[in-house]
């Protein structure tokens, strides 16, 4: 069990203090003086090793259920006994320009708070130092956790968006780049590769504007009747992210029409080229068509001037499309 345990301790004041080992004990110690509460944080755990926690501060089985199986989307839901949130922190990966969401759940109940961590870019430590540094705020219980927690990992959201806009101005650069500057072939599966990533950002971002709007309002348990101010702040900076999130969305949906369109002038403009070309072959062959017919009649055939005038001929007509075509740009 120790080993899924990233930190455990009491709170009392505001100020950190070392509880009991037991974890019965501990929760036992921190509703003792009614101003104090204990948080615990886990990493991973096992359905085996949760057991113990979740029977220790009597959690809903479907809230541990879905902190078991991860794969939520983020949430909030209130039961008898606590409050569960699920929140999916976003990280983007420079090696490989990609986004990586992970989870975070949170249980809220009397004197307590259990932190599930999924992944490995929930801000949890910094959270937890900076509470730790604030006394003041960390004062205020298990919602001063949640709300840093939400606004750690909002905060980020805008920061990622960031990063994400920096690469959309680089496709965007690469498609309206001049024919030949930059090899375009990879251009569209670059274009969709984006969107999934845009796609697995909103899967994170969006969903989270409903429980974040529910505790900015009155009347959530377990939480501090003096917070939604806070969780309203955090509201207002979610809101921007997923503003910002639809406008990139937006414009890379513009970037991937703009280069369709890229790509069938520059299929138009061949096209041109080539029926310009099988244009000027065709009145040759015309002509050589006509007189490789074996008649005993025909015009000319006896005129010893005949065989130049037909080159000559021929030369002038080529030579005039090709000078038609270069005009009108088909060439």
């Amino acid at each position: 069990m120790r080993a899924v345990i990233v930190d455990c301790a009491i709170y009392r004041g505001g100020r950190r203090t070392e509880g009991p080992a037991d974890l019965s004990d501990a929760l036992a110690e921190a509703r003792a003086t009614g101003d104090a509460f204990l948080w615990i944080g886990l990493h991973e755990p096992t359905e085996k090793e949760f057991e113990l926690v979740s029977s220790e501060f009597g959690l809903h089985p479907l809230a541990v259920e879905d902190a078991l199986g991860a794969h939520q989307r983020p949430k909030l839901e209130v039961y008898d006994d606590s409050l569960f949130a699920v929140i999916k922190p976003v990280v983007y990966e420079h090696l490989s320009d990609t986004v990586k969401t992970d989870e975070l759940m949170a249980f809220l109940g009397d004197s307590f708070v259990v932190t599930v961590r999924h992944g490995e870019s929930a801000p949890l430590t910094a959270v937890r130092r900076r509470l730790e540094s604030e006394p003041e705020v960390l004062r205020h219980g298990p919602t001063a956790v949640l709300y840093a927690i939400s606004d750690a990992v909002v905060d980020h959201y805008i920061e990622v968006a960031g990063e994400l806009q920096v690469d959309l101005e680089e496709l965007e650069a690469e498609v309206f780049a001049p024919t030949g500057v930059v090899d375009t072939k990879n251009t569209a599966s670059r274009i969709y590769t984006f969107k999934r990533q845009i796609l697995e950002f909103r899967r994170a971002t969006g969903p989270l504007s409903e429980p974040m709007a529910r505790l900015a309002s009155a009347g959530v348990p377990f939480v501090h009747e003096h917070s939604q101010p806070f969780f309203r702040d955090v509201s207002d900076h979610l809101t921007r992210a997923n503003e910002y999130v639809e406008g990139l969305d937006r414009l890379l949906s513009d970037i991937l029409a703009a280069h369709l369109a890229q790509v069938g002038v520059r299929q138009n403009d061949d096209m041109r080229k080539i029926s310009a070309w099988a244009a000027m072959a065709a009145v040759p062959t015309l002509v050589a068509g006509i007189y490789g017919m074996n008649f005993e009649h025909m015009p000319e055939l006896g005129w010893k001037w005949g065989y130049p005038a037909v080159i000559v001929v021929m030369g002038s007509v080529v030579f005039g499309l090709h000078r038609l075509f270069k005009r009108r740009g088909w060439l």
